[in-house]
C-alpha cells in the first residue's frame, strides 16, 4: 500500500518543526491546483497520519505548501521584514501508487533543502 509523508526539521534551532501549517495539492494535467488536504506537523516535525494512503495516492503531480515564516515568527526567530521564506512550495511527481514517498524539509529563516527520504 502506497503513503505519501513528510518531516520538517529545523535547521536553525536543530529540532523538529512543530506546529508548521502544511497544504497539499493535486496539479492537474492543465496545470490547475487542487487542494487535497491541510494538515500541522506535530511536536515531532511530523503530522500524524500520512498525508495520503492506499487509494488516496495515485500517480501524478503533487506539491506541498509549507509555511515557515510563521512558523518561526512563533519561534522568535530572527527573520527579514518581509521574510525571505514564506510559504515554500514542494512540487514533485508520484510514479507508482503503490510507493512510498517522503518528503522532508529541512529549513532555516534563509534556506531549505528536501529529498525523496525513505
Amino acid at each position: 500500500m502506497g503513503k505519501l509523508s513528510t518531516h520538517v526539521l529545523d535547521t536553525a534551532h536543530g529540532s523538529p518543526a512543530a506546529a508548521v501549517r502544511v497544504a497539499l495539492y493535486r496539479i492537474g494535467a492543465n496545470g490547475a491546483s487542487e487542494l487535497v488536504k491541510r494538515t500541522v506537523t506535530n511536536l515531532d516535525g511530523r503530522t500524524d497520519t500520512p498525508l495520503l494512503s492506499g487509494e488516496e495516492l495515485r500517480i501524478g503531480t503533487y506539491e506541498l505548501q509549507f509555511h515557515v515564516a510563521e512558523y518561526f515568527e512563533g519561534r522568535g526567530a530572527e527573520q527579514a521584514n518581509p521574510p525571505f521564506l514564506d510559504i515554500i512550495p514542494i512540487r514533485f511527481a508520484v510514479a507508482d501508487s503503490e510507493g512510498h514517498y517522503h518528503v522532508p524539509l529541512l529549513v532555516s529563516p534563509w534556506s531549505y533543502s528536501t529529498y525523496r527520504g525513505s
